[in-house]
């Protein structure tokens, strides 16, 4: 079979065993959020938001509750204004309580203790820090100060995987070592309430959420129980032409930095779909129908029913990616996490089947990750 970036991929009738000999593979995963919960009613009515249209966005999204960190009421009853500051220490309180969660989460569905970490990769994309989550993570938990870092900032929504891309390249190179990735997303600290439109879509879509994800590849030793999730290919699709579709940047008029949707996102990224999964499994044997798991990000509605329609997926296929959107909103690149952690401890995946993760955000990108039980 060909190999991708060093890590060899199946067609069905392979044995798995000989695959997965040496790729590394998804040993733990954790979750967490903030402790505030609110339907989207709720975040309606605490920010005295009447406008119809408004409303209609927020309660047409298949989004039920998001955790949010909102600031205090002001005077008038109302969530006080928040400069850039305010948001930007939000984004740095916010994200390391819930990364610490995260990690903590992870380590015991891994069975690993801090001392086991090598390698803390970061991801997030609702503020700027220097030094990043990495280095607060690692002086806040006690890490080994000989552990190698990266941090992902600014991404996107699809920084989850290219950041995954990088760990599981580092956790090749170092065979029976722990590496861990930790997306932070405290979204609310990237909200500007204006009224607009443009900001309402945004506001109404994003909740606050850390997900953590520990790799190995097998070590010299044998492995006794039964091998986890392989993580064997990985691919990018940039649609260049629709760069500017999903951007955060600079608004003057509020002094804040402000995320933009392009309300053609959905259907750009619906009708990619397709070459970027074909692009995945070039040179595998392998085809669409193939593949028994899909964790999609939860993009948001719109998005999540484009895939579904341009892959040929059902809504089974996609229940855990509309059931994080459901329940948590967009995670940002926190989502596939999420998602795949319910996918986890459903316990529908059985040896030999394979599945593709996929998360699409800015640039404009497609990333898909195949992976096999």
């Amino acid at each position: 079979m060909q190999a991708a970036q060093g890590r060899a991929v199946h067609a069905p009738g392979d044995q798995p065993e000989r695959v997965r000999s040496t790729a590394p593979g998804i040993v733990g995963v954790g979750t967490a959020v903030p402790p505030a919960s609110y339907t989207q009613r709720e975040v309606l009515d605490t920010f005295g938001i009447t406008d119809r249209r408004v409303r209609s966005i927020f309660l047409s999204g298949a989004i039920e509750r998001r955790n949010l960190t909102l600031p205090p009421l002001g005077p008038d009853g109302h969530p006080a204004a928040e400069t850039q500051g305010d948001l930007l220490r939000k984004h740095t309180v916010t994200g390391l309580r819930m990364g610490r969660e995260a990690v903590a989460r992870c380590l015991k569905d891994t069975g690993a203790a801090l001392a086991d970490v090598r390698y803390l990769c970061c991801v997030t994309s609702t503020g700027l820090l220097t030094p990043g989550f990495s280095a607060l993570l690692i002086k806040d938990l006690g890490i080994e100060r000989s552990c190698q870092r990266l941090d992902v900032v600014g991404m996107g929504c699809n920084a989850g995987l290219n950041a995954l891309n990088a760990v599981t390249g580092w956790a090749a190179g170092h065979p029976g070592e722990l590496a861990l990735m930790v997306c932070v997303e405290a979204c609310s600290a990237a909200y500007v309430f204006d009224g607009t439109l443009r900001s309402s879509v945004v506001n109404s879509l994003f909740g606050d959420g850390s997900a953590a994800v520990a790799v190995r590849a097998p070590g010299r030793a044998p492995e006794e129980r039964t091998p986890p999730p392989a993580l064997l290919r990985f691919t990018s699709h940039i649609i260049p032409e629709a760069v500017e579709a999903m951007r955060y940047d600079w608004d003057e008029s509020h002094g804040k930095f402000s995320f933009y949707l392009d309300p053609e996102v959905p259907y750009v990224v619906g009708a990619n779909a397709e070459t970027a999964v074909e692009r995945l499994l070039a040179g595998t044997g392998l085809r669409t129908g193939d593949i028994a798991h899909w964790v999609v990000h939860s993009g948001g509605k719109k998005v999540i029913d484009s895939v579904r329609v341009n892959l040929g997926l059902s809504r089974h296929d996609v229940r855990h990616t509309t059931g994080v959107l459901r329940d948590h909103g967009n995670l940002s690149s926190a989502s596939f996490l999420f998602s795949y952690e319910r996918l986890r401890d459903e316990k529908a995946a059985v040896p030999g089947d394979l599945g593709v993760l996929m998360t699409m955000g800015p640039g404009s990108t497609i990333e898909t990750a195949l992976v096999g039980w």
